[in-house]
């Protein structure tokens, strides 16, 4: 069985952690993780059930995959710590946003199995939409190793380099989007009556539904949408507002602006 390490053990780190257990990728005394704090080190260890180290060294010498799951400020700290240490046959996976490949591995100094990934927070409920790249040291094995792993804990797709900023608008930070969204709905559903809690599980039922039937059915969400607007109904009359106020317009602003703030980190 490999040693999967992570340095790095914070929300998306421990999801991951736990999408790998559950599914038997690997075993408890196969998994390890380096974090910052004493504090931290008995999260881990009591809510994972893992070995946890304040020691990055310690962690990457023993690594057959080793996810850097620590912020993108940090990399610049982490990686001359550790590059010394890490075997060539070592599978490294990048978790962070701005990273790219070419910079990672010129961090390294030297020929690295290499994976950028982009997984979103709903990895905490098993649901992550997960993007991965992989650099041409990477073969079709460690490749299925790795999606193996994403998939653990969601859905994953491999994309090219180039689609990654897209990625991070997209379902990257997205989620926070959708919380707004069903922030929104329960705030007009309080506004006309509905219990703060009730609004809440009305708003968020129905944002899960809603895509899970775009999943599902395989349909257009245009056609999904046109199902639920009657003539002269009530639907068609929020269409019509949102319309009016720029909706569409105004989520694609939106998410454009936070591909774009990718692109800046990617240069550096």
């Amino acid at each position: 069985m490999k040693t999967i390490s992570f340095i790095g053990c914070g929300n998306m780190g421990s999801a991951i952690v736990g999408g790998i257990l559950q599914a038997g990728i690997a075993d408890k005394e196969h998994v390890i993780a380096s974090v910052h704090s004493e504090a931290s080190k008995d999260r881990v260890e009591r809510d994972l059930g893992i070995k946890a180290t304040l020691s990055n060294v310690e962690v990457a010498e023993k690594a057959d995959i080793l996810f850097l799951a620590v912020k993108p400020n940090m990399f610049a700290q982490v990686i001359p710590e550790i590059k010394g240490v890490v075997s060539e046959d070592t599978i490294i996976v990048s978790i962070a946003a701005g990273q790219t490949i070419a910079g990672i591995q010129e961090a390294f100094g030297r020929d690295i199995k290499l994976v950028r990934s982009m997984p979103n927070t709903p990895a905490l409920v098993g649901e992550a939409m997960s993007a991965v790249v992989a650099n041409e040291h990477i073969c079709e094995a460690d490749l299925a190793t790795v999606m193996e792993i994403f998939e653990s804990f969601g859905e994953a797709e491999v994309v090219s380099e180039k689609l990654m900023d897209a990625v991070v608008g997209v379902s990257g930070s997205s989620p926070a989007y959708v919380y707004m969204f069903i922030e929104a709905m329960a705030d007009a559903a309080v506004a006309d009556g509905m219990p703060r809690a009730q609004a809440y599980k009305f708003a968020a039922q129905s944002v899960l539904g809603s895509a899970k039937m775009v999943l599902e059915t395989g349909k257009h969400p245009g056609e999904l949408k046109d199902a639920v607007c009657s003539p002269g109904g009530t639907t068609i009359e929020a269409v019509a507002k949102l319309e009016e106020l720029g909706f569409r317009g105004t989520v694609m602003a939106g998410q454009k602006a936070c591909s774009d703030k990718s692109r800046e980190m990617s240069k550096g």
